[in-house]
């Protein structure tokens, strides 16, 4: 799996950052200012990474969802088939870089020449990245993670997933709402795990008028992988002549 190459000063610098990872300490309330200082520091240096990590020659589009699905789960086998359609379109495909959805994205991308990238997170309790890697960050910190993904992509497709998938597609959403980001797409594959979803957001969220009837248009819930990469290439400007 190819590395991407740092300055020496930058070397040093993810080297002192990988030495001192505990995220748990930062949430964990007030503390000495010279352990919020050297927190500071590491974030800082952490956001530098990621820079110098992500900077691609082609758009790129991040596909979330679920690692714990087997390889052979139909959400799997979409999103290696979505993972190809987007790097035969010219996109880069990004996930979180593990296993199961994330790990299928990666390898349609992967096998069809595209560019393959990984942003995991640095858990104690998942496995290392997947196989199917072109190219793989690693992040200590979640927030600093998804501000990457975000940065770095033109367009979101979120598959079924969990607790983690729900936290980036409505922190994502937030975004959009809210202008900051625009012209973005955030689309939803597979309807029959999203309904339920999409009707409490009817019956709850609007009656209540915790969000507008028109922010339910904000992302598109589509079965229709060609959908998908239409939506994609209609609101993302592709790089030819990549070769």
């Amino acid at each position: 799996m190819p590395k991407p190459q740092y300055s020496t000063a930058m070397s040093d610098a993810l080297r002192l950052m990988q030495q001192h990872h505990n995220d748990v300490g930062f949430f964990s309330g007030k503390r000495d200012r010279a352990d919020e200082l050297e927190s500071a520091i590491r974030i800082f240096l952490e956001f530098l990474h990621g820079y110098e990590s992500l900077e691609v020659d082609r758009p790129c589009v991040t596909i979330f969802g679920s690692a714990r699905f087997a390889p052979d789960h139909p959400y799997c086998r979409m999103a290696q088939e979505l993972g190809g359609c987007l790097a035969r379109a010219g996109y880069a495909v990004m996930t979180g870089g593990g296993p199961g959805i994330m790990e299928a994205a990666n390898r349609g991308a992967y096998e069809a020449g595209g560019l393959s990238i990984g942003c995991s997170i640095n858990l104690d309790f998942e496995q290392g990245p997947n196989p199917y890697l072109s190219r793989y960050v690693e992040f200590d910190h979640f927030f600093v993670r998804k501000a990457m993904m975000v940065k770095y992509s033109c367009a979101f497709v979120v598959m079924p997933g969990g607790y983690g998938t729900l936290d980036e597609v409505f922190e994502t959403l937030t975004l959009v709402q809210t202008g900051k980001i625009r012209n973005f797409p955030v689309i939803a594959v597979g309807s029959a795990f999203w309904h339920e979803l999409q009707d409490f957001m009817q019956r709850s969220l609007i009656p209540e008028g915790a969000i507008r009837p028109e922010e339910m248009g904000l992302f598109t819930v589509t079965d229709s992988l060609q959908e998908a990469v239409d939506i994609i290439c209609s609101h993302c400007p592709k790089v030819a002549n990549l070769e």
